[in-house]
């Protein structure tokens, strides 16, 4: 592997939520790229959309899409995602709006319930594409 497939490029856009800590929206290393999860937070206004579980996968997902798109790549190149959700229950909800970004060969994906989220949100996704 060449010195420039082994560079570490941090990716960011102001279409999708800034970080909420000392972390990066993406890095790209090569022809991947590893997105940190995207919570249903508006870019236009730093805050938790309001709404139920599909309008916050909705968000969460515009967010991916965004990111993926500032480094180049799409969601149609997404590889494998995870998706954390705070209630296991909002699985068949959040499979649906899924389903709308993701057509064809679908991702690799694992999917927990977890504790507690960022903010207190109810799903977050995390994405490894290809360029």
């Amino acid at each position: 592997m060449d010195q420039q497939n082994t560079i570490k490029q941090v990716v960011s856009t102001d279409k999708a939520p800034a970080a909420i800590g000392p972390y990066s929206q993406a890095i790209k290393v090569g022809n991947m790229v590893f997105t940190s999860g995207q919570i249903p937070i508006s870019p236009a206004t730093g805050e938790v959309i309001q709404g139920d579980i599909k309008a916050q996968a909705r968000q969460v997902l515009d967010n991916l899409q965004e990111v993926l798109k500032a480094a180049g790549t799409s969601m149609g190149n997404v590889v494998k995602t995870t998706v954390f959700l705070k209630d296991m229950n909002d699985f068949t909800a959040v499979n649906e709006v899924y389903a709308q970004y993701f057509t064809g060969s679908y991702p690799a994906r694992s999917c927990i319930q977890v504790a507690k989220l960022p903010r207190d949100v109810g799903v977050e996704i995390e994405a490894v594409a290809l360029i």
